[in-house]
């Protein structure tokens, strides 16, 4: 019980430091970053609830001021901008991630992370992020999903280094990857 706990919180700092990893931000005032590379893992690695969970504490930490999001951001304003729509679809963008993984019995793990990594951690938070773009900036979604499409080749690189991790971590430590068990 208590290594679930650990693996939450180890996973909550995972995405808090790729934070730290230097991001832009492109004219949508949407910043490119590494956290949703700590979100899809939080999934593949964790399974759905744990690495659901994983996310909903770093959530609950920025809402309440911690500056754990790119470029130092935190505090409830982030519920305001453009990004809100990104940073709410962490949740269930994890949790679907996971959900693919622990049902999907495919021979290849990293091909089954991968596109479980792109369900989740593109299609699912997408949803949100356009939905959410739209509405802090005032836009169509059609315009929405046109500011959103600089993201997406980075976010497919993103779902191939999940597969790639998510396969090296089950070697490495195949008790670990709770996903499978």
């Amino acid at each position: 019980m208590e290594h679930r706990f650990v693996s939450i919180a180890l996973f909550t700092a995972l995405i808090a430091a790729l934070g730290l990893v230097p991001s832009f931000q492109l004219m949508s005032g949407v910043p490119i970053s590494m956290q949703s590379l700590g979100v899809m893992l939080a999934g593949t690695v964790l399974g759905a609830k744990r690495g659901a969970a994983a996310v909903l504490l770093l959530q609950v930490l920025v809402v309440i001021g911690l500056p754990l999001l790119a470029g130092g951001r935190g505090g409830p304003g982030i519920l305001a901008g453009p990004s809100v729509g990104f940073f709410i679809g962490w949740l269930p963008a994890a949790y679907v991630t996971g959900l693919v993984v622990e049902r999907w019995r495919a021979r290849s793990l990293t091909l089954v992370a991968a596109v479980a990594a792109l369900l989740g951690g593109i299609v699912v938070m997408y949803v949100f992020g356009i939905i959410g773009m739209a509405w802090a900036l005032e836009r169509s979604l059609p315009q929405a999903a046109l500011l959103s499409l600089p993201f997406i080749p980075g976010d497919a690189v993103k779902c191939v280094l999940t597969g790639l991790i998510t396969n090296a971590v089950a070697r490495a430590r195949p008790s670990y990857l709770m996903s499978r068990q």
